[in-house]
């Protein structure tokens, strides 16, 4: 058996193997593409509110209304659409939408979309799973991402032309009509999306890997020469507080620190464009407060940067970025949000999206190009044995 036949009968066996599996991850993959602004809208639709000639609150009401809201440790999202909603925060999970003329709570989020795209997210990574049968289902889209890794590759080796003539390069590149049968469409179509397909699918399942596997995850760092770094910590970011917080609080003298909107109008100095500004609320005892500043859409690091702004003053004390997190870190921050193409806007977005489309046609041709090499010989034989009924035998 030949080398190139060999890989031929792998990428076969691969594919049939994990092919229903990878058909769910990419159909989830086109869903869960443009989640981020799906869910922005239906935020907007939901919680924005008519000035109808009101007066907003200032930041420092807000933030008293966002620690009624979610306690001390909250923090506030705001925008720069005058219209938007304000968001408070504290943690991961826990959200508020505040009316920015009176900061009554409107409510904690659009429940039925991120039902929706919770339960898709939850079939993408898990196969919609629970409890300890969720570890089973990451390890089975894990590996059946691995595998479909492979099945990129060998599809590209099978698919290089021994001899570089365009009237056979172009049956694997451009979509033909008018083939004599389903099974030369189904192998036109193979091709020709394998081909156009592959680079952001590859894109797709390396990053996915390295969500996945804590292995992969740390070889990312181990190629840059730098020690694994387990957390989300923000790269660059800084923390409020500090040295100058306990001073504050053992010196009944001290000044009262400047109002917080003085504080924001400092950090809006440092990036005029900013389109999120996401402010961690101060303790008492804080001499500082950290602002996050974000001319992106939140998956793109290098857009955003974050400030820390002394409460004294309004002076910006340090300013972090993209740039200063370690080449590892950015290459790790770069893989988690290349996998959904959101790293590069809206314009990643679609080409994931349309290769995620690709590969459930990938599947499907390949699954049916399987069918008729492996499945219908087989029933054919089938039946060629069956006894034919004589007519003593028939009724």
């Amino acid at each position: 058996m030949s080398i190139r036949r060999l890989i031929f009968w792998l990428h076969l066996s691969a594919g049939v193997s994990v092919g229903l599996v990878v058909l769910l991850m990419s159909a989830t993959g086109v869903l869960l593409a443009y989640e981020r602004q799906i869910i922005a809208f239906a935020e907007h639709r939901a919680f924005a509110v008519e000035a109808a000639g009101r007066q907003p609150l200032g930041p420092d009401e807000l933030a008293d209304a966002a620690r009624r809201a979610l306690g001390e440790d909250a923090a506030l999202v705001l925008t720069n659409d005058p219209d938007g909603p304000v968001k408070a925060t504290a943690g991961r999970r826990e959200g508020a939408y505040l009316d920015p003329y009176t900061g009554e709570v409107l409510g904690a989020g659009v429940e039925g979309v991120e039902r929706f795209f919770g339960s898709v997210t939850a079939l993408h990574r898990w196969l919609a799973l629970e409890g300890e049968a969720r570890s089973v289902g990451r390890a089975v889209t894990g590996a059946a991402n691995l595998v479909f890794l492979f099945i990129a590759v060998s599809g590209l080796v099978l698919w290089w032309p021994r001899r570089w003539r365009w009237p056979l390069l172009k049956t694997h590149l451009v979509f033909r009509r008018g083939l004599p049968t389903a099974k030369a469409r189904d192998y036109n179509w193979h091709h020709v999306f394998g081909v156009w397909a592959l680079v952001p699918l590859v894109l797709v399942v390396v990053s996915g890997t390295v969500i996945s596997y804590p292995w992969a995850s740390d070889l990312v760092y181990r190629v840059y020469g730098e020690e694994p770094v387990r957390g989300r910590g923000a790269p660059g970011a800084a923390v409020s507080g500090g040295a100058g917080a306990a001073a504050r609080s053992g010196d009944p003298d001290a000044a009262d620190p400047l109002p917080l909107e003085r504080a924001l109008e400092a950090a809006s100095d440092v990036d005029p464009s900013w389109r999120t500004m996401t402010v961690t609320l101060p303790r008492s005892t804080d001499d500082t407060i950290t602002v996050t500043l974000d001319r992106g859409n939140g998956a793109q690091a290098a857009l955003r940067q974050t400030a820390v702004i002394s409460r004294a003053d309004g002076a910006v004390l340090s300013l972090t970025g993209n740039e200063s997190a370690t080449p590892g870190r950015r290459a790790r921050t770069w893989m988690r949000f290349v996998h959904t193409g959101e790293v590069y806007g809206l314009a990643g977005q679609t080409v994931a999206a349309l290769a995620s489309l690709a590969a459930c046609f990938l599947v499907w041709t390949g699954l049916a190009l399987a069918w008729r090499r492996l499945v219908q010989p087989l029933l054919r034989r089938s039946r060629a044995a069956r006894p034919v009924p004589t007519r003593e035998g028939r009724i």
